[in-house]
């Protein structure tokens, strides 16, 4: 054998650069399913279902092509295994000149080909990912000799280059970004229509998956009983069609808000295609601005989702190879709390976590704003350990790839990188989950109370965060109108918000009650 291509559960792109002249007379294409990948952390069994799908799929798929392919499938009882262990054996079968493998998406399985390959005394072939728009030398070009990295002025950068919804040299519409616009809470009555989520009808090959899901990780978080998700290319792009012909255009106004036994909404459902690369980000970004040209959707709608495809998901794929292995280890706010046993189970009487969480565990899907401002909200303002957070999300999630899951939620959510990431904490009474969702109406709490026997546990937390963290954030000037209004309660209230905030973190899962 001349090469042998690695392909791991996230690359399932047929263009990736490992294939850049691939011979099959000469070339073997090596897969494994491992059960440590989905052992490492507690993964939802939609997720573990997803990834052996989408590879057996795949595994077909370059068959019918005619390629060789070097295939460990899992079973029900098959011995445990990781991904060395297997790629070891395939090395020692073939003798291959060289591995070639296209950029993992985590640090952790680069450091593993590396170490492997070493000690085969094969040649490791690392190419460069092609799938994103911009390259790990762009990025490190772009943060050079920058006090701060921020998205903004990357995403402009990208569009510029790219030229994406641009006009010369300007923004179409004349704004770079319509996020005021993006921030409509439903009326009274809740979103106009339901939407059924993902809708792609298991085949054999995926119930064969779910059923081995079912046998040997029974114990992993979640169900299976609502496995809708696209598993093939050609899904994949049945999904983009059908977002942006039927969500897009409500997308823009309200893709910050929330409503009860609502989990899909007007989101697009593509995170998942997009990051087992069984979408192209080129075609998402051009289909979107099809719509606007064509009339189909509106400007603040397509500039908000091409904004988190061009824009947030290369910035935070930047960020984390920018700032591994340490990046990981960051805990700037000191925070220690263990995960409340609630995040694994969602019995909580808190009608907003119980909501997130519990179509988390009932689907393997939370939309952004649930991410960031319930779960991890909830997170930042108890103090929970971010790693431990981190390895939650990476879980639980069916989109969850480390490259991305971490940095949103170590940087964006937790704040634990002290800002390299976002430029202050993301930190909200209850009152912002009143204002975007009808959560609160069916709780007994007052967002607006932060102590007492009626008050919100968000609130109550929100202010113990900035008493508990008053020093550090009085160096950050984006924090000084929260601060300030800190200032205006006096002693004997902090000290009641303190106390409460501590029988909080005594039983988190359970609306407080003054005894």
């Amino acid at each position: 054998m001349r090469n042998l291509i690695v392909v791991l559960g996230d690359q399932l792109n047929r263009d990736a650069a490992a294939f850049d002249g691939f011979d099959a007379s000469q070339d073997i294409v090596w897969m494994a399913e491992v059960d440590a990948e989905a052992t490492q952390v507690w993964s939802h069994k939609q997720r573990i279902a997803l990834f052996l799908s989408a590879m057996r799929h795949y595994r077909s798929a370059l068959q019918g092509e005619g390629i060789d392919v070097e295939y460990t499938e899992l079973q029900a009882d098959s011995a445990k295994g990781s991904l060395s262990s297997h790629l070891a054996k395939t090395i020692g079968k073939y003798a291959p000149e060289k591995v070639i493998v296209t950029q993992p998406g985590e640090w952790r399985v680069l450091e593993e080909l590396k170490v492997l390959c070493s000690a085969q005394n094969v040649a490791l072939e690392v190419r460069e990912d092609r799938h994103f728009y911009v390259t790990l030398a762009d990025f490190r070009e772009h943060a050079k000799g920058r006090k701060a990295i921020r998205m903004e002025f990357f995403y402009r950068q990208v569009r510029k280059q790219f030229k994406v919804l641009m006009e010369d040299d300007q923004p179409v519409g004349g704004e770079w970004n319509y996020d005021k616009s993006n921030r409509k809470a439903f009326p009274r009555g809740g979103p106009e229509a339901s939407n059924q989520g993902p809708g792609f009808a298991p085949d054999t090959v995926t119930k064969e998956v779910l059923e081995l899901v079912t046998a040997r990780f029974s114990e992993h978080p979640g169900t299976l009983d609502s496995f809708a998700w696209p598993v093939t290319a050609a899904d994949a792009q049945q999904a983009l069609a059908d977002f942006v012909k039927s969500r897009l255009p409500n997308f823009g106004d309200h893709q910050d808000a929330m409503w009860t036994d609502e989990p899909w909404l007007y989101h697009s459902l593509i995170s998942t295609s997009l990051n087992l690369k069984l979408l192209n980000p080129r075609d998402v970004v051009a289909a979107a601005e099809q719509a606007y040209q064509s009339g189909v959707a509106p400007l603040p709608a397509v500039e908000g989702f091409i904004r988190q495809i061009l824009g947030w998901r290369e910035y935070v794929r930047g960020i984390y190879w920018l700032n591994m292995p340490g990046y990981v280890q960051l805990n700037q706010m000191e925070a220690s709390e263990p995960l409340p046993e609630f995040y694994w189970t969602g019995e909580t009487d808190l009608v907003c976590l119980n909501q997130a969480i519990g179509q988390t565990l009932e689907h393997g899907y939370a939309h952004h704003i649930q991410r960031l401002m319930v779960t991890g909200l909830y997170g930042l303002l108890l103090g929970i350990d971010p790693q431990r957070l981190h390895e939650w999300y990476l879980a639980v999630y069916v989109d969850a790839v480390e490259w991305v899951e971490l940095p949103n939620t170590l940087g964006m959510s937790q704040y634990a990188d002290g800002g390299l990431m976002a430029s202050k904490p993301y930190i909200a009474t209850g009152n912002y989950i009143n204002k975007m969702s009808n959560y609160c109406k069916s709780c007994p709490k007052n967002p607006k109370e932060k102590i007492g026997e009626d008050a919100c546990p968000f609130t109550t937390l929100y202010w113990d965060y900035l008493i508990r963290h008053q020093a550090v954030l009085g160096k950050n000037h984006r924090m000084g109108l929260q601060l300030r209004n800190l200032d205006r309660i006096d002693d004997a209230q902090r000290d009641q918000i303190v106390l409460q905030a501590r029988t909080i973190r005594d039983n988190p899962a359970v609306c407080f009650k003054q005894k």
